[in-house]
């Protein structure tokens, strides 16, 4: 159990100490500005890179691997979103940050941090390669969801132009892509800028894990919605466990690939989240609730999950020899 706490001390205490430290100084949301933009367009992207461009090439072509993950995350969206037509009645636009609230975990901020720290650097490449093909899809759904929805008035081609300019200028794919080809061309970069990107590399989960308890405290829950009553559980629990059943299903994959991606399955929801319901003014307010509600829980959820793995409760393949 030491070992567990081990873990998770550092991940949680990070985050409380960036919520405690935003209550007691009260900055304005703005004053936030410059960190994140050091870890979007520096600290992360260095990770990224330095971690996949050590990577054999033939490791980052698992498209088994690639195409279970991006099933279960959108089979997630989808039974959401449905939860939230039928059931509550929900507009389109609610509906779908609603789905995403339950399949968009936190897997830009916590997921290097959280990864890494557990199962060492070799935990990098699934990250790397869960966090590029889930963004893609989930820049796919946001903005094709809200022009469904009439929230947004526009043309095929402008929806589309906002779809690429968004999966091929996010840092966070840029460094991956960039990754990628010095893996492939074997390529290593001058000692100086070498050590500069071991720097970046090494605030990038210190500082996102701060930020992110920072972004909770600028937002203070004022009342639980009732929709967190199956938002709160797939996203914490049927989303990992789903996707444990899936990748077990799906191919004979290494255990650490295959905890990783139940790991990161099992994150709560993306501060993105919350973003984007401000973009397309909806939902907003619960959207916040969303990523406070279910971090906290997560404390829990993610401790148990990893207590399982580190313990051996949690059998790497659930149908061995099947595959």
């Amino acid at each position: 159990m030491s070992d567990i706490a081990a873990l998770v001390l550092p991940l949680f205490g990070l985050i409380f100490l960036g919520y405690l430290i935003a209550r007691i100084t009260r900055q304005p949301e703005a004053a936030m500005g410059w960190l994140n933009t050091f870890i979007i367009y520096a600290a992360l992207p260095a990770l990224f890179f330095k971690l996949l461009s050590k990577t054999p090439i033939e490791k980052l072509a698992s498209w088994e691997f690639i195409l279970a993950n991006l099933f279960v995350t959108f089979s997630m969206f989808v039974l959401v979103f449905l939860i939230a037509r039928m059931i509550r009645k929900s507009s389109v636009a609610a509906g779908t940050i609603q789905g995403l609230a339950a399949a968009y975990g936190n897997i830009g901020y916590m997921g290097p941090a959280i990864a890494i720290l557990t199962f060492g650097e070799v935990a990098a490449v699934p990250v790397a390669l869960i966090f590029c093909f889930e963004n893609v899809l989930h820049f796919i759904i946001a903005p094709t969801m809200m022009a469904f929805s009439g929230e947004e008035k526009r043309s095929p081609a402008s929806l589309i132009k906002e779809i690429l300019k968004r999966v091929f200028f996010h840092p966070f794919i840029i460094a991956t892509i960039i990754g990628v080809g010095a893996a492939f061309f074997n390529f290593e970069p001058p000692r100086p800028v070498e050590g500069l990107i071991n720097y970046l590399a090494q605030a990038a989960a210190p500082c996102a894990l701060f930020a992110m308890g920072v972004s909770l405290a600028l937002r203070p829950l004022k009342r639980i919605p009732l929709e967190l009553g199956y938002i709160v559980p797939a996203n914490l629990m049927v989303h990992p466990l789903l996707m444990y059943i899936v990748m077990s299903w799906a191919g004979d994959f290494d255990p650490i690939w295959m905890y990783t991606a139940v790991l990161l399955a099992a994150l709560p929801t993306a501060t993105n989240v919350y973003v984007l319901a401000q973009q397309y003014s909806v939902w907003i307010e619960r959207a916040s609730a969303s990523v406070l509600i279910t971090t906290v829980c997560s404390i829990f959820t993610v401790s148990a999950l990893l207590y399982a793995i580190k313990g051996g409760y949690l059998p790497p393949d659930l149908f061995p020899g099947s595959n």
